[in-house]
Formats: structure tokens, C-alpha cells, sequence
């Protein structure tokens, strides 16, 4: 019963984690504008943000529960895994993009390629923040476990994940919006005013998402830890 449960625990981890991150990969490119009911600093009262946050700050929910059930090792091998399973996607979707479409095709093969065609400056930058972010998580979160003696579970969520999406936005807008464009004339870079703007939205709202999902980190942790426990147990009688 404990390795059941344990390993079902495992595989919904890894399965959310990396639903998550192609679902991010697949909406990176559409931007989402949320309004607030009082007004900040250089952005106003108005979030603007990529559409891939709402699905990428679910992968350190994910990451972090990962990092905690099974060990550093574990996680870093879970995170680089997933960085190959975005190559396949993203080989995927431009193999069916250059593929011919019937003439039946009830989705014009412009629109199809528009809506899943990542831009190759949101791709780079997606990929290099991804590839750094998830791994500094990792090794922040296992530190801070070190350094409380796996104590406040709650700190290393928050802490991990609070410098791990910081490292994510700098990078991911700055590379995809500005670097790439500039360096490699590939998109269009924009001004400092809207990278800000688009930088504090995001931002803001994983900090937000990784505030409210302590309890979710707290549920998961304690269940699949319940069923290792009983499973013991039972095994002992």
C-alpha cells in the first residue's frame, strides 16, 4: 500500500509539473491584462503579463512538493527532464506547422501557425529563464531546508520560490523582449517603461500564486507522507 501510494503521489507530481510547463510554453505568447481595484507604482491599476504565468507558477508548486518527497537529486532530474520534454514539444508543434494542410482543414494553416508558433525570441527566453530558474529553486530550497533542519516547510516554498521567479522574470523578459530583438533582430524590442510594467506584473502575481499555495504544498507533503507512514505500519502487522 505505501509504495502505491507513494508512487501515485510521484506520478501526479511529475504529470502536473509538466502539464503545467507546456501548457506555459504553448500560451507564452499572449498577453493578459488584469485589473486591480487600487493602483501601484509604474503599473498602474493594471497587471500586464504573459499568458504562460498563470500555467508556469503552478511547476514550482509542483517542483517544490517534488523537492520535499523525494530529495534534490530527484527534483534536478525533474526539472531537466522537463526542459527536454520543451524541445519536443516545440519540435512538434513546428514539424505540424510545416507539415501541408488539407484543404478541408477547418483551421487556416496561418492562424495555426500565429496561435502555436512561439516567436523564436519568446522561445529563447522561455527556455534560458526556465532552464535557470527551476534549477536555482532547487538548490534555494534544499538550503533552506539545511539551514532549518526541515523545519517551516512554508519558508523554503516562499523563499525558493519567491527568488526563483524573480530570476525567471529578469531573464524571460529581458532576453525575450529586449536582448534578442536587439542582439539577434529577432521580435520587437520594447521600451524600458513597458519591460518594467511587464516585469512587476509578472512578478506580482507568482509572488501572489506562491503565498496561496503553501497550504496546497502543506496538503500534498502531509498526504503522501500519511500513506508512506500507514503503509509501514500495515507492513509491520
Amino acid at each position: 500500500m505505501s509504495d502505491r501510494g507513494a508512487s501515485g503521489v510521484q506520478v501526479a507530481l511529475i504529470a502536473l509539473f509538466t502539464t503545467a510547463l507546456v501548457t506555459a510554453q504553448l500560451t507564452a505568447t499572449k498577453v493578459l491584462a488584469f485589473s486591480i481595484p487600487f493602483s501601484l507604482p509604474i503599473v498602474g491599476s493594471e497587471l500586464i503579463l504573459p499568458g504562460a504565468s498563470l500555467a508556469y507558477a503552478l511547476t514550482f508548486l509542483a517542483s517544490d512538493c517534488y523537492s520535499e518527497l523525494y530529495g534534490r537529486r530527484s527534483a534536478h532530474v525533474l526539472v531537466n527532464l522537463g526542459f527536454a520534454m520543451n524541445l519536443v514539444l516545440l519540435v512538434l508543434v513546428w514539424a505540424t506547422i510545416a507539415a501541408p494542410a488539407a484543404a478541408s482543414s477547418a483551421v487556416d494553416p496561418g492562424t495555426f501557425a500565429a496561435v502555436l508558433g512561439a516567436s523564436t525570441n519568446v522561445v529563447l527566453g522561455s527556455l534560458l529563464a526556465y532552464l535557470v530558474s527551476q534549477n536555482w529553486d532547487v538548490f534555494v530550497f534544499h538550503r533552506l531546508k539545511e539551514y532549518t533542519d526541515g523545519r517551516a516547510l512554508w519558508l523554503r516554498n516562499v523563499g525558493s520560490t519567491a527568488t526563483s521567479q524573480a530570476i525567471d522574470t529578469v531573464i524571460f523578459v529581458g532576453v525575450a523582449f529586449y536582448l534578442a530583438p536587439e542582439l539577434l533582430g529577432v521580435g520587437s524590442a520594447l521600451p524600458p517603461s513597458i519591460l518594467l510594467g511587464l516585469g512587476i506584473g509578472q512578478y506580482l502575481l507568482k509572488l501572489l500564486i506562491a503565498l496561496f499555495d503553501t497550504p496546497a504544498v502543506y496538503a500534498i507533503v502531509g498526504y503522501a507522507r500519511s500513506r508512506t507512514t500507514t503503509g509501514s505500519a500495515t507492513s509491520a502487522d
